[in-house]
């Protein structure tokens, strides 16, 4: 069976999180030489912002995800494993004003080290090669079969949901 046309993804495993934790690290990596070669104290500035804005997509975003609503007092999914539930679970879709904060917040996160990457343009191809690959991939083998219907990006044909 083609990877892109199986069954809805009904619960992640550790595999998935090492997986995806694995391809966002290509990016974030990239990013860090550049910026570590300029000065560790913006190194240090990029990581706990980068730390901090995924807490706000975790906030905004992660709460409506079944995932979320699994049981148990820590995530399980493709991006967090063991990270304990510190907000209220919510059902249905993403308000505006969550969709607004989920999308700018990314866009933040991936124009942060722009300036340090176009100083060293072969990692600049590097991290927009892998950001990407990280976005194809997950559209080709997560968003096709996401059981957070709901989702902007979830495009789950009709028949599976």
């Amino acid at each position: 069976m083609n990877p892109t046309e199986t069954p809805l993804k009904i619960r992640h495993t550790f595999l998935d999180f090492l997986y995806w934790n694995l391809l966002v690290s290509v990016p974030f990596i990239a990013a860090c030489i550049a910026i570590v070669e300029k000065s560790i104290a913006w190194l240090i500035i990029y990581i706990i912002a980068c730390i901090s804005l995924v807490m706000v997509i975790y906030r905004f975003y992660c709460i409506h995800c079944p995932h979320y609503h699994q049981s148990g007092k820590t995530l399980k999914c493709m991006f967090f494993w063991w990270m304990p539930k510190f907000f209220k679970a919510e059902s249905g879709p993403l308000s505006p004003l969550e969709k607004t904060v989920s999308v700018i917040t990314l866009l933040v996160i991936i124009m942060l080290p722009i300036y340090w990457l176009l100083l060293r343009p072969g990692l600049l191809v590097i991290y927009l090669l892998s950001i990407g690959v990280l976005g194809l991939t997950l559209r080709r083998y997560e968003c096709k079969r996401c059981v957070y219907f709901q989702c902007p990006s979830n495009c789950v044909p009709e028949e599976l949901k």
